[in-house]
């Protein structure tokens, strides 16, 4: 696709998510005003981009939404359930031609057709009256007919004047200003056109990518100027734009001619062979601008809109503040947005691995100057290091975004979902403001997916059923993210049935997957839920129930070196809790080694280290200030060979709330991790998450923390069991 088509598909999908948000809100606030407005906006603005890049299927479609959009907008339908479910599928429609425009398709196929037509037709029969249906096809001209001119007879006289001139850089931005001209056709009648060059350079001078063309027009339509001005959106900032009413005052024209950079009596001559002005009106208004020239009127600085209505007590003075406020805020928003720039994700992903091998490279030279003894290079490494720090976080901030946006998309499905089931459940979203890595967003929205439908399904029962168990008829869904020692915790709460422990212990026993008799924990036997093909339906639904998704859930955060966890009580509901990194790229390390090799321990997990008592090897525990501390020895866990030094170090790890210890032989400092990830050969091994290159060129594995943790309290509540002093001995 050219980059003109690239960009409107990209804004056209944010306008469509935008859209599909408002007419949620609008379930519950069907006579917001700003909300029927933002909706109309939208499907305006897609409309108008089609209408430039000429994709005359979405423009064909769109308007018919729109003509009903407008009448919701003007009170002349009402908004209920039944609209609101036909526009979000019509807004639906819009994204597969979208996505039709964006395959290089030259129209959308047979079956795709007849859906629209289908969306179409209960438009116009239930919603849009006999005149109104006939207004819904837009007038589309063909681009020939939109740029001729009537060829003879009198010009209307309610003809809207438009003086367009396109800047220098249309062309190399990949904007073509006949498609604006054509598109402008869709909305009235061109009825004169004049083309201006006077702005072309001489030949020797011209530069062949450089667009010179200026525009005088006069234009029969209906529409009012804000919908004129909306043609030219893609080139406002490339145009100079005038657009004058029908009807308009002489001295208006007389004062858009002096704003042009032509020669007035040129303009003059164009203005009275377009039929805006007679010649006699033109002779009139030079002489008039001439004789005013020469008084002082206009230097007289006219008082402000809103002290005039406050004087003559049209309006209240705390009105008028507040909408000085409104427009300081809403001036204040397109400020921001104007300052916002797109960048292609293969340059930010190339940035941030150039930033790694940077990260790589200083680590090496940080060696080296420690190795060589100078103080003075010492020093400059250091300096080098800080610098290379600081563009580590900014590049990775760049790759940060909210999760909000991926938590708003399940407004829609908690919707949909209910409906199709009977339900009645309210989605409650916090902590939408908490930022984590790009391709860590892009991947946890299948998961999230899983578990929403999950706990709709089976989770929350339905509305009798919950007023027999003393609950109120609507059920809650909760979507909750924050950040957490380093990592961010996502938590999908339903206030439904919970899980019945002894139905998923006695069909994990039917499928072998535990013996019978045997004794597990809560959250072994919750955890049983996430392997493949378990399922506790009786019935199989088209939504779930045939044990197919949770494991796919917890295969994909594994993926992302997470977990996922749960939490249930029967009756009351059931909590998943994900814990995920907050990048998957580059992070800050704690460097230590257990026999020849270097191991890198996440520093943002790290609570203090400490020096193991002699005589520690007896037991895998110690009592850390009164607190018992599980530890895990990587020798053994690792099966290094040798003998471990006299002093032996304990490295104290924090996740999810619990701490443990790593014993390892050296302690060697902080040091910035390039995250490598192992191969397939390498992607069921306890306890590793990753590797890393060393400044000396050496290759560290990537300790993974939340497993290791997991190890080492599994470990101690079994040496604890068997002990005939229990927790007792752990004082001495």
């Amino acid at each position: 696709m050219d980059e003109i088509t690239s960009v409107f598909v990209t804004e056209s999908r944010e306008q469509l998510e935008a859209m599909e948000a408002a007419l949620l809100q609008l379930e519950d606030q069907p006579t917001d005003a700003d909300i029927l407005g933002a909706v109309f906006r939208a499907a305006h603005t897609i409309k108008g981009g089609a209408g430039v890049i000429e994709c005359q299927f979405l423009v064909a479609f769109t308007h018919v939404v729109e003509s009903a959009l407008d009448k919701l907008r003007n009170g002349e339908i009402a908004a209920n359930a039944d609209l609101i479910a036909l526009l979000l599928a019509c807004s639906d429609h819009m994204g597969h031609l979208i996505g039709v425009l964006e395959s290089g398709a030259a129209a959308p196929d047979d079956g795709l057709r007849a859906d629209g037509d289908a969306l179409l037709a209960r438009l116009q029969r239930d919603w849009l009256s006999a005149e109104g249906a006939q207004d819904a096809t837009p007038p589309v001209a063909a681009p020939d007919e939109a740029l001729e001119s009537s060829g003879g007879g009198a010009v209307e006289t309610d003809c809207w004047h438009i003086s367009l001139r396109f800047g220098p850089d249309v062309l190399k931005n990949g904007m073509d200003p006949l498609s604006f001209l054509r598109y402008l056709g869709t909305l009235g009648r061109i009825e004169r056109l004049e083309t201006l060059a006077d702005a072309m350079p001489p030949a020797d001078e011209m530069d062949p990518e450089a667009c010179y063309l200026g525009f005088e027009i006069s234009f029969a339509s209906s529409a009012d100027k804000a919908a004129i001005e909306q043609v030219f959106d893609f080139v406002r900032d490339e145009c100079v734009l005038h657009i004058l009413p029908p009807r308009s005052k002489l001295a208006d024209y007389i004062q858009l001619m002096m704003a042009l950079p032509e020669d007035n009596m040129r303009l003059g001559e164009i203005l009275v062979r377009i039929g805006a002005l007679t010649q006699a009106e033109l002779d009139e208004g030079l002489r008039a601008q001439s004789a005013g020239s020469e008084n002082a009127e206009e230097d007289a600085v006219p008082a402000p809109l809103g002290e005039i209505l406050v004087e003559q007590r049209v309006v209240q003075p705390e009105l008028v503040e507040a909408a000085v406020v409104k427009q300081k805020q809403v001036t204040d928003k397109k400020a921001a947005e104007a300052r916002l720039i797109r960048i292609q994700a293969d340059k930010l992903d190339r940035l941030i691995d150039l930033v790694g091998e940077l990260v790589i490279a200083g680590a090496g030279v940080n060696l080296l100057a420690s190795r060589a003894g100078h103080a003075d290079l010492t020093e400059a490494t250091s300096i080098v290091s800080r610098l290379v720090e600081s563009i580590r976080d900014s590049a990775l901030q760049l790759r940060m975004v909210q999760i909000g946006e991926t938590f708003n998309r399940f407004n829609r499905v908690v919707r949909d979902v209910s409906k199709e089931l009977g339900k009645d459940i309210e989605l409650v979203i916090s902590g939408g403001e908490t930022e984590l890595d790009k391709s860590v967003v892009e991947k946890i929205g299948d998961p999230l997916m899983h578990l929403v439908r999950n706990a709709i399904d089976h989770g929350i029962e339905a509305p009798e059923v919950r007023v027999e168990r003393s609950k109120p008829p609507r059920g809650r869904l909760e979507l909750n993210a924050y950040h957490d020692s380093g990592s961010i915790v996502i938590e999908i709460v339903d206030d439904g049935g919970g899980l019945n422990r002894e139905k998923i212990a006695r069909k994990a026993v039917e499928r072998g997957l535990i013996q019978p008799g045997h004794t597990l924990s809560d959250q072994e036997v919750y955890a049983l839920i996430f392997e493949a093909g378990f399922s506790t339906v009786d019935q199989v639904s088209n939504l779930s129930g045939r044990g197919v998704g949770m494991d796919v859930v917890k295969r994909n955060i594994q993926s992302l070196r997470g977990r996922v966890e749960v939490d249930s009580h029967e009756g009351r509901g059931t909590r998943f809790s994900i814990r995920l990194p907050l990048t998957l790229a580059i992070i800050d390390g704690f460097l230590v080694d257990a026999g020849s090799a270097g191991y890198v321990i996440p520093l943002d997990m790290v609570v203090e280290c400490m020096e193991l008592e002699a005589g520690g090897g007896e037991r895998n525990y110690l009592n850390l200030r009164g607190e018992v501390l599980p530890f895990i020895r990587l020798r053994e866990l690792f099966e290094i060979p040798g003998e471990p030094p006299r002093r032996e170090n304990v490295v104290v790890v924090k996740s999810a709330g619990q701490k443990a210890g790593i014993v390892v032989d050296q302690l060697l400092g902080e040091f910035q991790t390039v995250i490598k990830p192992l191969g397939h050969l390498f992607r069921n091994l306890r306890g590793i998450g990753g590797s890393t290159i060393l400044g000396s060129g050496e290759v560290a594995l990537i300790l993974d923390v939340q497993a290791l943790v997991q190890i080492a309290a599994r470990d101690e509540e079994r040496s604890l069991s068997y002990s005939p002093g229990g927790r007792s001995g752990v004082a001495g």
